[in-house]
């Protein structure tokens, strides 16, 4: 029933997706030009996709916890790694648009809700050396494989932080000024989702980036965007079906944006 239901909402976005072409806003036209369309290889691909190499190949046995909504995939607590690699890591054409979005951006400082084995935070580390990337795991075993990857990568500016969302990301919140970019990809409830949307929106400013993933991965999510969209805080959203970008631009026109990726 999942697989028919996600078909179908795919091919509706499909149906009603935009390129480049047409779009009326100088700022969306601009990102989708230069950044999400922006299929140049850059060498840090190479680079992190080694990892990921590594990590499909890594045959260890660990205890995951699930806190969040779990896996349409596999939910068997006794995984392989390279089973987790290969079922719920970011896939690379997602990770590489999530480094070209962090890269444009260039913020002080990341937040990323779910870590997983880590590749995604490298990705988001190399893109903006200077920002402080703080990734929030609530799987102690896994947030071990991933540290294995920080240290391969040469990674020295992510924060690990081990726990439930719940417990972890308002400490981390409360200790920032401000929210550049943060990257909710953990839970997948509705009603989780918008509460981690509340406790951003103190401290969002003109060029604060939400990325919020699995938009489409159940009724709650497509719920959950939908209220996201209609937030009055909110002015610009960008659909890619896989992921939705967030967007707080005063005195923009309040527009939401389907593009095909």
């Amino acid at each position: 029933m999942f697989n028919i239901r996600f078909g179908f909402d795919y091919l509706l976005y499909r149906l009603k997706a935009k390129t480049r072409h047409g779009l009326h806003s100088p700022f969306v036209y601009r990102l989708v030009d230069k950044v999400i369309y922006d299929y140049n290889v850059k060498k840090v691909y190479g680079e992190v996709e080694a990892i990921r190499k590594q990590l499909l190949a890594d045959d260890r046995m660990i205890t995951v916890t699930d806190l969040g909504a779990g896996s349409h995939v596999n939910n068997n607590k006794q995984k392989r790694v390279g089973d987790i690699a290969k079922n719920a890591l970011k896939p690379p054409h997602l990770a590489q648009l999530l480094y070209r979005l962090a890269a444009d951006a260039q913020p002080d400082n990341i937040i990323e809700l779910g870590t997983c084995l880590g590749t995604t935070s490298v990705y988001l580390q190399k893109a903006a050396p200077n920002a402080k990337v703080y990734t929030l795991e609530g799987c102690a075993q896994t947030a071990g494989i991933a540290k294995e990857g920080f240290k391969k990568a040469n990674t020295d500016n992510i924060q690990l932080v081990v726990g439930n969302f719940d417990d972890t990301l308002p400490d981390v919140i409360a200790g920032l000024d401000k929210l550049d970019f943060v990257f909710v990809d953990g839970n997948h409830r509705k009603g989780a989702t918008l509460k981690y949307l509340e406790w951003c929106l103190p401290k969002v400013h003109e060029g604060t980036l939400l990325i919020f993933d699995d938009i489409y991965w159940s009724e709650g999510m497509k719920e959950a965007w939908a209220e996201i969209k209609a937030h009055p805080q909110v002015t610009v959203t960008v659909d890619l079906f896989w992921i939705g970008l967030v967007y707080f631009r005063k005195g923009q026109v309040k527009e939401d944006f389907v593009i095909k990726f």
